[in-house]
């Protein structure tokens, strides 16, 4: 059966090559998540994600029906209310809504399956987010963004330069990779669904380091939080995970953070440059703003704050 045999209404859809469609039946409403490029990833991948959340009790899109030859699924309906638009209209102490995050992050960091069967049967192992795959993620900083920014002959030279600031940043990690990680934990990905709150967009998971999630949702691009409020939630996932080392958490979150958001520089520039999605470069300012933030007065980033500073100055960290 192809989509036009259903009543659709498409809704809105997010970075990925998925398409989202709202199917009406009667007064029951669901989701049709359409991919026809890297369809193994955003919907068998997915569906094989959200079903090890909600084996361990945690709100994820459940598989209604699934036409893989047809390039779709179809999941429960989750609604519009995402944990942002709370965020951005509750007049209540925001770090409250903060602190049932922190206990849903938790929650999911308690996931031990490392191995699932898909709805076509096959098995789905969860691989490890190891340094050479964040390294590769870093690095689409200097593969979209810098040859955007830089002139053609110093491109090379800065590529060099940064490559071996990563090396050496990620040689500095003190936690191991061994936490199941959402990888885009932040509250646009998070629903209100009644009281509960519902994860969405799933499909990159990998078993990493404790603090990924954590840098997501704290340093969250698509949303301005104070640097007090950012401080609060770092300190109550601590408050909230007595057994960890709160020394080696915050090296390796200031670190993954940073790298993180170099990264999101160089995916933002190349939704634009590739496909031709250019409502994300706006954000690209904040985005400098989170690690300046970070490397500022912070002797591990010394390095990298020097050429940053050299190649990057502010006229061009606050262009779109």
């Amino acid at each position: 059966m192809s989509l036009n045999n259903y009543n659709l209404k498409k809704i809105k859809g997010d970075a990925s090559f998925r398409t989202f469609f709202r199917k009406r039946n009667n007064n029951q409403t669901s989701i049709i998540v359409y991919s026809k490029k890297e369809k193994k990833k955003n919907l068998l991948i997915y569906d094989a994600i959200n079903k090890i959340l909600l084996n361990n009790c945690i709100l994820a899109p459940k598989l209604l029906n699934q036409n893989y030859d047809n390039n779709f699924i179809e999941v429960n309906d989750f609604g519009d209310i995402s944990i942002v638009k709370e965020l951005k209209t509750t007049k209540k102490n925001k770090l409250s809504i903060f602190k049932k995050i922190i206990f849903l992050l938790i929650k999911i960091q308690k996931i031990k399956t490392k191995e699932i069967k898909t709805f076509l049967k096959t098995k789905y192992k969860i691989p490890i987010y190891s340094n050479k795959i964040i390294l590769n993620e870093a690095n689409l900083f200097t593969d979209w963004y810098v040859p955007k920014i830089i002139k053609k002959q110093k491109v090379n030279t800065l590529k060099v330069q940064l490559n071996k600031i990563y090396i050496k940043l990620l040689s500095n990690m003190k936690l191991k990779n061994n936490i199941f990680v959402h990888r885009d934990f932040h509250v646009s990905n998070l629903m209100k669904v009644k009281k509960n709150i519902g994860v969405i967009d799933t499909q990159d998971a990998l078993y990493g380091n404790i603090a990924y999630d954590l840098a997501s949702l704290v340093d969250d691009v698509r949303i301005k939080t104070s640097n007090k409020l950012k401080e609060k939630i770092f300190l109550e996932f601590i408050r909230s995970n007595k057994k960890v080392d709160a020394n080696k958490l915050k090296n390796d979150f200031e670190i993954l953070s940073v790298l993180r958001n170099l990264k999101i520089i160089g995916i933002f520039t190349r939704l634009s440059i590739r496909d031709k999605k250019h409502n994300y470069l706006k954000l690209i300012p904040h985005v400098w703003k989170l690690i300046e933030y970070r490397i500022n007065k912070n002797f591990k980033f010394e390095e990298l704050k020097f050429v940053l500073d050299k190649y990057f100055p502010k006229k061009i960290r606050e262009s779109k």
